[in-house]
């Protein structure tokens, strides 16, 4: 199995219990997740060698996080340590017509404030097959900002694959900001994910695709995958595709196209959802699996991907904790959910 790299920020989720809102609650879950970090842990439960990069404080709140990742095999040799506070948010977990909510508190957290010298992305990336990322790192700070162009141009001088989750957060910043600051990392990125809000607010490219009507064809974005991958030469676009009917009842499924063809994978009616907290990322993890699994059989990957995430919409928490031979058996059309004995 490969060297894979991601890099960003890992918090810590404070929940109420089940589907209780926040003003009735008076105790919360701690819940240690964040994008990068839960691509990490899922890479690990595949088996790769799976190493997260942060900057976290040294005292034990920050240990809680380095220990929940150790616990899943997530390699932590290239975590930085120090810095005052670890960033938190609070998620309550909605229920039918009732979205879920998330509230954040990050400002100021130890990656957040990082300097270049905390990391030596040179040794970092010695020897890694891939690096993953995500559009909420730079969207932290602009000191986060340039750490990820650091580590991008390491990656490349390394002939490492890159990948990015564009995902775009707007408590974190404004579509105009994230455009300026994405689009010209984009030259370093070889594999490009996202959904259709995240390819117009974060790249400027729109989809012909009404996705709250559950217009999801592949046609609605083919036009837009030949543009991005035009102006930005990615290797692959990739674009999951949710039909969100309630906040427990979802449609999932995906596109990719190489460039030469489109897939289209199939879909999954997910109801009910359990947690959708980590979905996208646990997609991008088995994206990254499938792609070093089967490479050049982008058919393979995707549905890979898509029978994975589908099953940590399934589990509580961020984190996908679910094997290969699971996810390769729901791919393979094992849905029933019957009792394994």
């Amino acid at each position: 199995m490969a060297k894979v790299i991601t890099f960003g920020e890992i918090m810590l989720r404070l929940s109420p219990n089940g589907n209780d809102r926040f003003i009735q609650t008076d105790s919360l879950r701690v819940i240690p997740g964040g994008g990068e970090a839960n691509v990490a842990v899922s890479l690990a439960n595949y088996g790769h060698d799976s190493f997260y990069v942060s900057k976290l404080p040294s005292h034990e709140i920050g240990q809680i996080a380095v220990n929940a990742l150790r616990r899943y095999g997530v390699k932590t040799d290239f975590i930085a340590r120090g810095g005052d506070r670890i960033g938190l948010y609070y998620a309550e977990t909605g229920a039918s017509m009732r979205p879920s909510k998330v509230i954040y508190d990050r400002a100021h957290s130890a990656i957040a404030e990082a300097e270049p010298e905390d990391f030596d992305f040179d040794s970092i990336m010695e020897g890694a097959a891939w690096f993953h990322w995500s559009g909420i790192t730079p969207a932290i700070s602009d000191k986060a900002a340039l750490l990820t162009r650091l580590a991008c141009q390491a990656a490349k001088r390394h002939g490492v694959i890159v990948s990015v989750d564009l995902n775009f957060r707007k408590k974190l910043w404004t579509s105009e900001k994230a455009i300026s600051v994405m689009r010209p990392l984009m030259e370093y990125v070889d594999v490009c994910i996202g959904n259709e809000e995240d390819a117009e607010l974060c790249l400027g490219f729109k989809p012909d695709a009404d996705v709250e009507g559950g217009n999801t064809d592949a046609a609605g974005y083919e036009n837009i995958f030949r543009q991005m991958k035009e102006e930005f030469g990615f290797k692959y676009v990739v674009s999951t595709l949710r039909e969100s009917y309630s906040a427990t009842h979802n449609g999932w499924k995906a596109l990719i196209y190489d460039g030469k063809e489109f897939y289209q994978s199939g879909r999954y009616d997910i109801d009910p959802i359990i947690d959708r907290v980590g979905g996208g990322d646990s997609f991008s993890g088995g994206l990254i699996h499938g792609m070093l699994k089967y490479p050049g059989n982008q058919v393979a990957a995707l549905d890979f991907a898509v029978a994975a995430s589908a099953l940590k919409h399934t589990i509580n928490g961020d984190f996908n904790l679910v094997s290969e031979a699971e996810v390769l058996s729901l791919a393979g059309g094992n849905t029933n959910g019957r009792v394994q004995r």
